[in-house]
């Protein structure tokens, strides 16, 4: 189905033609009925001559319900815009199309009612001279008399061409239905309404309020129930959940959107904002059928930055109306559109922060590369909630990177890593985690992804090239295998060990480095002395003592015994009893 909103100048006949067009009554209120006049959105449907359905949301046009037209026009794709053949252009059709400027609907069709009253070519020729003028170009006009039913036919045909020159929505996108009416239904409890503009609802699924999660109970389109309804379309919801939604809440697909209650936006001013000046510093700010009081805050240029008093599920490129409801009410109070540039800005606290900001954001769009260019590093699930589906591979896992930035990272974590085997001289590498707090990363696995040779990553730690000794340990590595070179089984004790320069730290960098054998605390063998400390105990008689051990490897029971139990625990010696161990005998088919 398709679904075009009415807008023109009160009791210009706009419910008239609705009525006229479908056969319903759009108007639903008893108050309305009682004064002919449009309060609250009216709904009413019909098919047109190409077989298509429509559904038509019947605004109001007077002054005082500028809102109410909003909530109504504002999810609406095309617009049907009215004037009264007999008053002409008024100052509501004036301030109607200048908030569908503000909003960029670009979709209209002209109707010229009560052409049985007054010719119809005068209003025709400066409606559309005024359409042209606020950038809906050259609208297709057609005169109509909702009383007699004259050129009802021409406008059907015309509604059609209107609606088939509409973009087609996307059935897989993000749902964002703003609410406009709620009410309880007996036996089914609460029922909310409005204009689906994309993506699909489904009964079960569930969807998210400010309030919470909520669950589609039940569907209607057009007074007929249904499984799932896919946009355009005029949707009832029956929603079983906690908490009471509220006209101008939206519901919206998990995880689908940022809530945002504070945003940059690029102005674009219509109307009595085009005189120039700075806004007013509290405007109210429109979107579907929200309206959300904002403080504004000039950054520089045409770039503001907007503090809404709660927030709401946006997306980059979203257009906020921004009016002033303070104007005198003979004056245009829609000042201008204003198109998100971002939903999570940064605070500005520097001295002309606010100006730089502006620069930044001159040039922004509302895409991927735009938005990493600001935000330099997101998930693929904030780049989607924020509205842009990310571009490129990851550069690791779900995270997407602004490449610029992210080959800068590269290089500060090379630097990182030189500059702490300078500072550390005896570790082994930098630590994963002390480089990702350096580098200010959420995550570890970035620092790993950023990792190029010669840097690799190994035991939790970025090193450089295979895994050397220390410049500052190996003199004294190599003097303490000299010393073994005769008695390789006579390991020093702590005091030759500190008279050789290794200490605590100097002999565990040794031994990552592979340049000790470490058997115990405060005993290191030359590397390789287990193979050989087996190949002397498998001449002695099987089995052995601890004595005969250490006899055969020319060494003191203080180093014998924690190097049998290492020789156990490598699986090249076994205990027999208490006393005794042997040789374990090569695996078959060993060497």
């Amino acid at each position: 189905m398709h679904v075009v909103a009415t807008a023109g100048h009160v009791d210009h006949g706009k419910s008239t033609l609705v009525r006229a067009l479908t056969g319903m009554e759009p108007d639903r209120l008893a108050e309305e009925r009682r004064r002919g006049l449009t309060i609250e959105l009216g709904y009413a449907w019909t098919t047109l001559p190409s077989g298509e359905r429509l559904a038509f949301v019947d605004v109001p046009g007077h002054e005082r319900f500028l809102g109410t037209m909003l909530a109504g026009v504002g999810p609406a794709p095309a617009v049907m815009f009215v004037v009264a053949a007999d008053e002409g252009w008024m100052p509501q059709s004036e301030e109607h199309l200048v908030a569908l400027e503000a909003l960029g609907v670009r979709h209209a069709l002209l109707a010229v009612t009560r052409a049985d009253l007054a010719d119809p070519e005068p209003a025709i020729g400066r409606a559309r001279a005024r359409m042209a003028a606020s950038g809906l170009g050259e609208v297709e006009a057609r005169a109509v008399s909702g009383r007699t039913g004259q050129g009802l036919g021409e406008l059907r045909e015309a509604l059609d061409r209107l609606v088939a020159a509409l973009p087609v929505p996307g059935p897989q996108a993000p749902v964002r239905l703003w609410i406009d009416r709620v009410f309880s239904v007996r036996g089914s409890g609460t029922v909310v309404t409005g204009t689906l503009p994309e993506g699909t609802i489904a009964v079960g699924d569930e969807l998210m309020l400010p309030g919470g999660p909520v669950r589609v109970r039940g569907l209607e389109c057009m007074n007929e129930p249904l499984t799932s309804a896919t946009g355009v379309a005029r949707v009832a919801v029956n929603l079983r959940g906690h908490g009471v939604p509220e006209r101008g809440q939206a519901l919206v697909t998990p995880g689908g959107w940022t809530e945002a209650d504070l945003v940059d936006v690029r102005l674009s001013p219509v109307g009595a904002g085009r005189a120039g000046g700075d806004l007013p510093p509290r405007l109210t700010a429109h979107i579907g059928s929200a309206a959300v009081v904002c403080e504004v805050r000039p950054l520089g240029g045409p770039i503001v930055r907007l503090r809404l008093a709660r927030a709401l599920p946006l997306h980059l490129g979203d257009v906020l109306l921004l009016r002033d409801p303070g104007r005198d009410r003979s004056e245009v109070r829609v000042l201008a559109g204003a198109s998100v540039l971002d939903v999570r800005p940064p605070a500005l606290r520097r001295r002309g922060a606010a100006r730089e900001r502006a620069a930044r954001l001159a040039a922004a769009r509302p895409d991927a590369a735009s938005l990493l260019r600001d935000h330099p590093l997101l998930r693929a699930g904030d780049l989607l909630a924020m509205g842009c589906a990310p571009a490129g591979r990851p550069v690791c896992g779900d995270w997407h990177a602004d490449p610029a930035y992210w080959a800068a990272l590269g290089e500060r974590l090379a630097e990182a890593v030189r500059r702490h085997a300078a500072e550390h001289p005896l570790e082994p590498g930098m630590p994963v985690e002390a480089a990702r707090h350096g580098l200010g990363l959420p995550d570890r696995r970035l620092v790993a992804a950023l990792v190029r040779p010669p840097l690799a990553v190994a035991d939790g730690r970025i090193v450089s090239g295979p895994r050397g000794l220390p410049a500052p340990v190996a003199p004294a590595v190599g003097r303490l295998r000299a010393e073994l070179s005769a008695h390789p089984f006579r390991a020093p004790e702590a005091g030759r060990l500190a008279e050789l320069g290794l200490g605590p730290r100097e002999l565990a960098a040794a031994v990552r480095a592979g340049a000790l054998l470490r058997v115990a605390d405060g005993i290191v063998l030359p590397p390789g002395a287990e193979a050989r400390a087996a190949e002397l105990l498998a001449r002695l008689p099987q089995p052995f003592t601890v004595s005969q051990a250490r006899q055969a490897l020319d060494t003191s029971r203080r180093v014998a015994v924690p190097l049998l139990e290492l020789l156990d625990r490598s699986g090249l010696t076994e205990r027999v009893d208490e006393l005794h161990r042997r040789c374990r005998p090569p695996a078959p088919g060993g060497a």
